[in-house]
């Protein structure tokens, strides 16, 4: 058997329903107590974010976008940063990811947990070389830039609103 589901056009709710009527459920009897699925149109997208330079040539969009491609540990790390302010210790973010409940990541392996950053940075972000993340090796210190805290800020409000955008 072979299932195909648009995820453009298909909602959640229509795609459960096809798993379920593949493996025999009754759809209508399970979709009957599935609110009604929002338009298309009201959803929240990255089309809602602005696109108004906040520094440097980074946007809201932009920033949004290199949080949609990273992966899943370095968007945990940004995530954590932009919670801190923008600013933390190298060993209080490995401190507290060591023994993370969702995100655990091993004791010296944020530097390359991080590397996705750079790569999606290269691929997404402005034309000039301004970093969304920067390591101060000297004091070992995490740092975002203050002007893009807040955008991070609403980036991640879209990302818990539409986990479908997320790598």
């Amino acid at each position: 058997m072979q299932l195909t589901i648009d995820t453009q056009t298909d909602t959640y709710e229509q795609a459960i329903a096809a798993v379920q009527a593949a493996y025999g459920f009754n759809p209508a009897a399970i979709a009957a107590s599935w609110p009604e699925a929002p338009d298309l149109e009201d959803r929240p997208g990255p089309q809602d974010l602005s696109g108004e330079d906040v520094w440097e040539g980074w946007t809201d969009r932009l920033l949004f976008d290199t949080i949609a491609a990273v992966l899943p540990g370095a968007r945990a790390v940004l995530r954590r940063l932009t919670e801190l302010g923008g600013t933390a210790s190298y060993d209080d973010i490995q401190a507290h990811f060591a023994d993370h409940p969702h995100t655990p990541i091993p004791k010296g392996r944020i530097g390359g947990t991080l590397t996705s950053v750079r790569a999606v940075r290269r691929r997404i972000g402005p034309d000039n070389r301004t970093k969304v993340l920067e390591l101060d090796d000297r004091v070992r210190v995490y740092r975002i830039e203050p002007a893009l805290v807040a955008g991070l800020q609403r980036a991640f409000v879209l990302a818990d609103a539409r986990p479908d955008l997320l790598r």
